[in-house]
């Protein structure tokens, strides 16, 4: 099993590879290219290699996904707690969106108390809450994960196998 760094290698040289190859349409091509969602694929990217890796089911454990949080890296322990590791957290769809929405329940009090104290506050950031406008961030989140479980070795059936070993814990 690879270890954070590797991962983050082996994600930067595909990542390098994607970028190369746009780069390619784009200027020798001419090819258009839309700005915005080059750059929400790639914050998706970066962020599930760096600060969303599927190894925060080790969060109680200094990784290095949660060491880039820095002091706010300690939020991830009850997630570490919650999913063994190479567990729910390691499956293909689902595992990738437990991340999101922990991480949206550690932000949506913070945007609540925002918007309490200044009304108005999500609407003066101009950020469209659609999927449509999300898509390209999601691609590029999905794909640094499933990056990380093709390493890792992780099948796309496992979820099915981990219901039949039910009961046992992956630490």
């Amino acid at each position: 099993m690879p270890s954070g760094k590797i991962h983050t290698l082996i994600n930067s040289a595909v990542y390098s590879v994607i970028a190369g190859g746009v780069a390619y349409l784009y200027f020798g091509l001419n090819t258009p290219l839309d700005l915005g969602h080059a750059l929400r694929f790639s914050l998706g990217f970066w962020a599930g290699t760096v600060l969303l890796s599927p190894d925060l089911d080790l969060a109680e454990q200094n990784v290095d996904a949660k060491r880039a949080w820095g002091i706010l890296g300690k939020l991830w322990e009850p997630y570490g707690i919650l999913f063994s590791h190479r567990g729910l957290s390691h499956t293909w769809i689902i595992g990738p969106l437990t991340r999101l929405i922990y991480l949206a329940l550690l932000v949506l009090p913070v945007i609540v108390l925002l918007t309490l104290l200044f009304p108005g506050f999500l609407q003066l950031r101009g950020i469209p809450l659609n999927l449509e406008y999300w898509s390209t961030t999601l691609a590029g989140y999905y794909l640094s994960q499933w990056l990380h479980l093709i390493a890792d070795g992780i099948r796309l059936d496992h979820v099915f196998r981990l219901n039949r070993g039910a009961g046992r814990r992956g630490r």
